[in-house]
């Protein structure tokens, strides 16, 4: 790792199960080096674990455009904001998919959409103080003539809008605010930044 220093080491560490539900919240007591030397006291802390996450933009070089996805989102609502926003499509990994794959998924299910090459973009963590997951981010070729509507499956609960938008339309939603989600923040700024190549690479 560039530029780390070289101790950086846990020590012990034991954990259990405190919750189990739709996610797991597991309770973590751990012992680690410090930055002045020596080993810290033992620190609790509970951690959310809710799998691993895809999420991909779909972009067609061709038009210029983006597809986004708006939903009803609970943590949005419990946390005091509009629960409704734009995103790009995301899922949870499922056992024996990959991120790819996934994407692939989710991009029918959650907006009837047949994907191209995809080139992937950055994997980060969502809340490293207290979550596990991860999530792998691509931008996916996409033909967006006719896309649109609602989509989502119905016996999970999912009402889905989908729209196309311009790239500087999506520019100006994110810097309204209306695009809230980590995903959509790293994967539009992304195209943002790798446009020209993007659609030299899928002229």
């Amino acid at each position: 790792m560039t530029d780390a220093p070289p101790d950086e080491k846990v020590i012990s560490a034991t954990h259990r199960i405190a919750f189990q539900g739709y996610f797991r919240i597991s309770e973590h007591r751990i012992r680690h080096s410090l930055f002045k030397g020596g080993i810290g006291p033992e620190i609790k802390r509970e951690v959310l674990e809710r799998g691993h996450a895809a999420a991909v933009l779909p972009y067609d070089p061709a038009l210029d455009r983006v597809v986004l996805i708006r939903q009803f989102r609970a943590g949005a609502h419990v946390a005091g904001r509009h629960p409704w926003m734009w995103e790009p499509v995301a899922g949870i990994i499922e056992a024996g998919e990959t991120p790819e794959d996934l994407v692939r998924r989710e991009a029918q299910e959650e907006a009837g959409l047949d994907l191209g090459e995809l080139i992937p973009i950055h994997g980060y963590f969502s809340s490293p103080g207290g979550s596990s997951e991860t999530t792998q981010t691509f931008c996916g070729r996409v033909d967006s003539r006719g896309v649109g509507g609602v989509h989502g499956l119905i016996d999970e609960g999912e009402d889905i809008l989908v729209r196309t938008f311009a790239l500087e339309q999506a520019r100006a939603l994110m810097a309204n605010g209306e695009i809230g989600s980590a995903s959509g923040l790293v994967t539009l700024q992304w195209l943002l930044l790798n446009r020209d190549t993007v659609r030299q690479r899928w002229r």
